[in-house]
């Protein structure tokens, strides 16, 4: 199995807020200790690139129910 980080969007942000947007959710198939709770895109990319891991964004059921 390859390895694999999930990742979903922080629920309170708002448009053009500086803070790191996505919220760690789990990693599959790597050894891999992350100390912070919530990390930038490009922070993701960089540990996805030295791990050989893909990125998975999860979506959450509130986005379903707005476009409804």
């Amino acid at each position: 199995m390859d390895a694999t980080i999930f990742v979903r969007e922080r629920r309170k942000i708002e448009k053009g807020e500086k803070k790191p947007r996505y919220r760690l959710m789990g990693v599959s198939g790597v050894d891999l200790k992350v100390y912070a709770n919530h990390i930038r895109k490009k922070e993701l990319d960089q540990l996805a690139k030295a791990t050989g891991a893909n990125v998975v964004i999860l979506t959450a059921g509130e986005e379903a129910k707005k476009s409804k």
